[in-house]
C-alpha cells in the first residue's frame, strides 16, 4: 500500500526511456519488453483454455484524481485542439541544418494559431513574469532526432520578450548526460538553468566498469536521491529489481517512482517539448517524453504498464496543473526503430504540433505517423491497445480525443 497521502504542491526503451545505447542486466530487458509489447503483431488475448494474462497492477492514480484541479490542468485551455504547422524550409534537405529564421516563424505562427491570439495575450494566458518556467526536452539521439536548439530558441525568445528572466527559465531532462549530448548547455543557452534529475555511470551501465564510486554512496544509497521528493511519487504495486546495473540507471527500485523536486518545489509551469518518433507500433511523444521522464524507478513498469504510466503520471497535480504547452518536434522524425534513434529510419518532416492536451496532440500525431509507417511497407499493427491509454486519459478527464477533437493545419 502506498506510505502516505500524495502532496500535490509546495510553497513558492533503447529504454527505459532513455538507454539508446547498448547496455547490460536489466536494462536489456527492459529494450526486450519494450520491443515486444509494442512490436507484437498479434493481439494480447488468451487462446481458450489458457491462462489470461495477470492483472493489471494496482497504483496510486486515485490520490491524485482527488486533487481539485486549476483553470490550467490537464487537457488545458485548449483541449482536444492541435495545430500543425509545416514549412518544407525548415531543415535544409542536403546539409540536414535547420533554419532558425524559419523555425521561429513556425513556433509564432503555430502559437498564434493555438490560442487565437498575439503572442503577447498569448503569453499572458498561460505565463506570469514571474513563473518558473521549465522546458522538458527530448535528448536522445543527440542531433538526429533530439529536440532541436532552434526550437528551445525560439520558446526562450518569446518568454523572454513578454518579460520573463532567463534565470527563471529551465531546461531540463531526468538524465543529465544527455542533456549534454544533445547540445543542451550553459554556453549554448547562457542565463538560463540546465538540469537534469539525475546523473548516471554510462561506463558501470554498459558493465565496462566495475567502479560504482561515482555513483553509489558508502551507505549504499545512490547519489542523485536527494534530488527526488519522496512525499510525491507515482506507486504502483511492482517491485523493481536490486541489483546494483538497475540502481545505477533508476536511483531507486521498490514500489515507488518519485518525482523530480525541480517539479515539485521549483517549477511553476512546464513546456513540453518531444520529438516525433515511434516506439514499436506506438509512440514515443508527448505523453512518454513527460511520463517517464519526470519520475525516477520506471524500468519496473515496463511489462504491466508502460502505456498507462503515460497516462498516470501526468495526472499528478505536480504535471497536470502545470504543464501548460506541448510543442512536437517533428522537423525531423522517424518511423521506426524507435524511441532510440536509427538514422536510416528519420525523414525530414519539417512540422511542428502545438496543444495544451498532450492526450489529443499524441491521437492526431499517431494517426500520422501510422500513415508514414504504412507507406514506407511498414507492418502495422493497428490494434486498439497502442491507442487505448490516450482514451483512458479521456476517461480521465485529462484530454479529448474522440470525435471532438480539432486537427488544424496552419
Amino acid at each position: 500500500m502506498p506510505k502516505s497521502r500524495y502532496k500535490s504542491m509546495y510553497p513558492p526503451f533503447r529504454f527505459d526511456r532513455r538507454e539508446f545505447f547498448k547496455m547490460s542486466g536489466t536494462a536489456s530487458l527492459g529494450l526486450l519488453m519494450t520491443r515486444t509489447l509494442l512490436s507484437a503483431e498479434k493481439a494480447q488475448t488468451a487462446p481458450t483454455g489458457q491462462a489470461a494474462a495477470p492483472a493489471r497492477p494496482a497504483t496510486n492514480i486515485e490520490e491524485a484524481l482527488r486533487v481539485p484541479r486549476t483553470k490550467y490542468s490537464l487537457p488545458g485551455l485548449f483541449p482536444g485542439k492541435v495545430v500543425e504547422v509545416h514549412d518544407p524550409r525548415a531543415m535544409d534537405s542536403e546539409s540536414g541544418k535547420p533554419s532558425a529564421e524559419v523555425i521561429k516563424g513556425m513556433f509564432e505562427k503555430g502559437i498564434a494559431n493555438l490560442t487565437g491570439q498575439n503572442l503577447k495575450k498569448s503569453f499572458d494566458l498561460f505565463f506570469t513574469k514571474d513563473d518558473v518556467v521549465g522546458i522538458k526536452v527530448n535528448p536522445v539521439g543527440a542531433g538526429l532526432i533530439s529536440t532541436r536548439l532552434e526550437v528551445v530558441d525560439a520558446i526562450i525568445e518569446w518568454l523572454e520578450k513578454n518579460g520573463m528572466k532567463r534565470q527563471n527559465i529551465i531546461i531540463w531532462d531526468r538524465f543529465d548526460y544527455m542533456l549534454k549530448d544533445a547540445g543542451f548547455t550553459p554556453e549554448r543557452f547562457p542565463g538560463v538553468g540546465i538540469e537534469g534529475l539525475q546523473t548516471m555511470d554510462e561506463a558501470a551501465a554498459e558493465g565496462k566498469s566495475q567502479d560504482n564510486s561515482t555513483w553509489l554512496r558508502p551507505d549504499g544509497s545512490h547519489v542523485s536521491a536527494p534530488n527526488f521528493d519522496q512525499d510525491v511519487y507515482y506507486w504502483a504495486d511492482v517491485e523493481g529489481p536490486k541489483d546494483l546495473a538497475y540502481l545505477n540507471q533508476h536511483v531507486f527500485n521498490g514500489k515507488y517512482s518519485y518525482f523530480g523536486k525541480l517539479l515539485t518545489r521549483k517549477l511553476t509551469k512546464i513546456i513540453n517539448v518531444p520529438v516525433f518518433k515511434n516506439t514499436g507500433n506506438a509512440i514515443s511523444m508527448a505523453t512518454k517524453n513527460i511520463g517517464y521522464g519526470a519520475v525516477c524507478n520506471t524500468n519496473r513498469l515496463h511489462k504491466p504498464l508502460f502505456l498507462d504510466v503515460c497516462v498516470e503520471v501526468p495526472a499528478f497535480p505536480v504535471i497536470r496543473d502545470k504543464m501548460v504547452l506541448n510543442i512536437t518536434d517533428g522537423l525531423r522524425a522517424q518511423y521506426e526503430g524507435g524511441p532510440g534513434p536509427e538514422a536510416k529510419f528519420t525523414y525530414f518532416y519539417n512540422r511542428l504540433f502545438f496543444a495544451t492536451d498532450p492526450f489529443a496532440l499524441d491521437m492526431v500525431c499517431h494517426r500520422l505517423i501510422v500513415e508514414k509507417r504504412k507507406s514506407m511497407g511498414i507492418q502495422v499493427n493497428e490494434h486498439p491497445r497502442f491507442t487505448e491509454y490516450l482514451r483512458y486519459a479521456q476517461k480521465l478527464g485529462l484530454g479529448v480525443v474522440d470525435d471532438k477533437m480539432q486537427h488544424i493545419r496552419a
